[in-house]
């Protein structure tokens, strides 16, 4: 490589940034959706279990990875096992995350053009059923994704310190103040206790196959892993950082703001609806927001006025949107900066090729809900139709994020060896070596952590291809 690697200016900076990775759409929408979808506190109480037992020693994997290298996925597996098949987990956690980005920019447009409207004051149009699907499959689309690549484009040019970093210092406080805020104003409103009681009281029976692996799915997803988004933030780190306390923090502020996140949404629906069952639930999706919502905040016109209606709505999406663009940044980031590492090109080159076969696929994905019949009905598999956007879903984000998990776990435990990953983890953290922590991580991430994870990843291919659930 012709330059130095890129680093971050401060602790509070890397954390920051990392936290806006994990805190996104998957926050926000995909954790409140799943959570509708799944029985409410069945779900939360298995994703806290994931998080916590699962995620959190996949997360340090990660980064001590890219900490120890400080090179990205591909160049990290690259140097720690030469010349061996380890680097088609390298290629994969670079594949993921860009496959990942084009279907999060086409959600991300969405919330734009949602946002745009709500500014403009337009609710009575936003809360038709219809709108959703006109908007989608309209021209306007193609208008918001130049706004979105544009913004994206802007933040990553900055680099890592002046790009990333100085985004992420901006946008997640507030992100934070905006959230609370809203949840105060929902719990403030009719019924929304019994929203609140459908969240937080556990319904252990409602736990089967589809409730593991939307919460270990939803995880892997809202905490950035598989990605190769840890690991690439990992290496622009220098080696005092304190990666155990880094990524407890990390995982703290992404539970915290899907669990707020929740805390607005599942509130507000019981408040616009206080005779909606567990059962009408089921069948939610990140339309939720789109179609429910919107119908709530109309008839916040009746208490707070059309202007006081139309400055809650235009907060919710302004809030979705900055946690949609934080994330999509440092999905993009991974791409990017493999192709400037392992190609030694210069950052503004490899943006321009990334970002080049970036539109063509998202347009691919933007077009396939109709506009485009040959995109809509693009395949078909488990007796269903799927479009190209549905494949890219099914292949990336629920199948190949507990693939890529199980391949660090493995190769941290027995390509690289614990020994080395606990001398990594202990440098920077004084209190890491011998702790009940140090000896849980090595115990799990060798054990019952790529068991989990390789059942989960079999159970997707068998339940999402196949039509066959290994659990009821």
């Amino acid at each position: 490589m012709g330059a130095s690697r890129e680093q971050f200016g401060s602790r509070l900076g890397f954390i920051l940034a990392a936290a806006g990775s994990a805190v996104g759409i998957g926050n926000l929408v995909g954790f409140p959706v799943g959570a509708a979808k799944n029985g409410g506190g069945a779900f939360l109480l298995m994703y806290a279990v994931f998080v916590f037992f699962i995620c959190l020693p996949v997360m340090m994997a990660e980064m001590s990875v890219g900490r120890h290298t400080q090179r990205d996925p591909l160049g990290a597996y690259k140097k720690l096992a030469p010349n061996s098949k380890w680097s088609i987990a390298g290629w994969l956690s670079i594949i993921t995350p860009f496959m990942i980005a084009v279907f999060y920019s086409v959600i991300t447009v969405w919330i734009l053009g949602y946002l745009v409207e709500s500014v403009l004051g337009n609710l009575a149009q936003l809360a038709d059923p219809d709108n959703f699907g006109q908007f989608i499959n309209s021209g306007k689309v193609f208008g918001y994704l130049v706004a979105v690549l544009a913004i994206m484009y802007l933040i990553l040019q900055g680099g890592v310190k002046e790009g990333i970093e100085r985004g992420a210092k901006i946008l997640m406080p507030a992100l934070f103040f905006m959230l609370i805020g809203m949840v105060i104003f929902v719990l403030l409103q009719d019924n929304a206790m019994l929203g609140v009681e459908f969240y937080l009281i556990p319904d252990i029976s409602k736990i089967d196959s589809g409730v593991v692996n939307g919460a270990l799915s939803q995880a892997f997803f809202s905490l950035s892993l598989g990605m190769g988004i840890m690991i690439t933030y990992g290496s622009y780190v220098d080696r005092r950082a304190d990666v155990p306390n880094s990524s407890k923090l990390v995982a703290l502020t992404d539970t915290g703001v899907a669990f707020t996140a929740g805390l607005m949404i599942l509130p507000a629906i019981f408040t616009f609806n206080p005779e909606i069952r567990a059962e009408d639930l089921s069948d939610s999706s990140v339309g939720l927001i789109f179609t429910f919502l919107p119908k709530i905040f109309l008839a916040l016109q009746a208490t707070i006025g059309y202007v006081g209606a139309s400055v809650v709505a235009s907060v919710f999406f302004l809030l979705v949107f900055f946690a949609a663009i934080t994330s999509l940044v440092s999905i993009f980031e991974v791409p990017v900066s493999s192709l400037m590492s392992e190609k030694d090109v210069s950052r503004p080159k490899a943006l321009a090729i990334a970002g080049a076969l970036l539109v063509i696929l998202s347009l691919m994905c933007a077009v396939s809900f109709g506009m485009v019949p040959f995109f809509t009905d693009f395949m078909s598999y488990a007796g269903a139709n799927k479009s190209f956007f549905d494949v890219v879903i099914d292949v990336f984000y629920e199948t190949i994020l507990p693939l890529n998990g199980l391949l660090i776990c493995l190769f941290v435990s027995y390509r690289w060896r614990k020994e080395h990953f606990n001398a990594s983890l202990e440098e920077g953290s004084t209190t890491y070596r011998g702790s009940w922590f140090e000896r849980y991580v090595n115990f799990s991430i060798g054990t019952f952590i790529p068991v989990v994870l390789a059942f989960i990843f079999m159970n997707t291919v068998l339940t999402k291809y196949f039509g066959i659930a290994m659990l009821g």
